[in-house]
């Protein structure tokens, strides 16, 4: 069953029903053990002042939410494209809270996600796409089958327990311009 994605911006603003999905999925997802920001357990409580963060910065014109739905409407899929303000940056973008439902993974829905977000920044003009993902988890390996390189490792950069510290590593998909 393929998804069908939609780009939230400003002027598409997500409809109010979505907030609460899109709080679900991230319980689910963290709770399954996806490295999205936190270590699970976690509740919906937990997860809402970082979700109403991304979105107000959706409202303010800042970043999208790229979302993908199975065909029934049901939230499956996300991921948030972090514009940059700063002039010589612009020509780029975050990557931030790539998601798949749990129950859906191992489809090719991570994969899908990724290509649209990708040909989602480049109608937006963009030159690249930026990430950042946990180690120890075997991210970096899902993210350079889908084409992002290694730019960058910051060594037990985040700590997920006492005694269990992470690399975050950094990953860069050039968007060449496709004229």
């Amino acid at each position: 069953m393929p998804l069908t994605f939609t780009l939230f911006t400003r002027d598409t603003k997500p409809p109010q029903t979505l907030s609460g999905q899109l709080l679900t999925l991230w319980t689910d997802v963290t709770n399954a053990g996806g490295a999205v920001g936190f270590v699970p357990p976690v509740t919906v409580d937990d997860i809402r002042p970082r979700a109403e963060a991304h979105l107000t910065a959706i409202a303010e014109g800042r970043t999208r939410l790229l979302a993908g739905f199975t065909p029934d409407g049901r939230l499956a899929a996300t991921a948030f494209l972090a514009l940059n303000d700063h002039a010589l940056m612009r020509h780029w973008a975050w990557l931030y809270t790539v998601m798949v439902d749990p129950a859906l993974q191992g489809r090719g829905y991570g994969a899908d996600l990724l290509r649209e977000a990708e040909d989602r920044a480049r109608a937006l003009g963009l030159e690249g796409l930026r990430l950042t993902c946990r180690g120890g988890e075997g991210l970096e390996r899902f993210y350079a089958s889908c084409g992002y390189k290694e730019i960058g490792r910051a060594p037990d950069a985040l700590r997920v327990a006492p005694g269990d510290d992470r690399d975050e590593i950094t990953m860069l998909l050039p968007l060449p311009r496709c004229d």
